[in-house]
């Protein structure tokens, strides 16, 4: 069973936008991890990701203000280990240092499903952690 559900950039930009298909898709696992009792995570190199200007930037802080029971990951010592071992356990590189990190905080609170727009990079970098699944949204 899945203990989280962690944002990559794709899902917390849809969630931040105007309603849409992938924008009501988070929202509905939103509240289905929270009738669950299941942490939802976003990485804040995430935050990093999206962060790009004043208008984008207010976009993404009035979702997080919005949207209650995100927790927002930052990145310390022990996450950097695991994002190395999850891009090493893929044989990546730091292109995907983002996507690790949704896989890296997924991993560290147990497993659980990582939401994403573009599931490709997440699949490769999940090949190694069984109780982590991307799903697209």
């Amino acid at each position: 069973m899945s203990r989280c559900v962690a944002l990559d950039a794709g899902a917390l930009s849809a969630l931040a936008g105007r309603p849409t298909a992938a924008n009501r898709e988070v929202r509905a696992a939103l509240r289905a991890a929270q009738r669950l009792g299941r942490e939802v995570v976003v990485p804040a190199v995430i935050l990093a990701e999206l962060y790009r200007g004043p208008h984008h930037n207010s976009l993404i802080d009035a979702c997080l203000s919005r949207e209650t029971g995100i927790y927002v990951r930052a990145t310390d010592r022990p996450l950097a280990r695991l994002v190395g071992g999850v891009l090493a356990a893929a044989g990546a590189g730091s292109e995907l240092l983002a996507d690790a990190h949704v896989v890296a905080v997924a991993v560290e609170l147990g497993g659980g499903i990582a939401l994403t727009g573009d599931p490709a990079d997440l699949e490769r970098l999940t090949g190694a952690y069984r109780n982590v699944t991307a799903v697209r949204i």
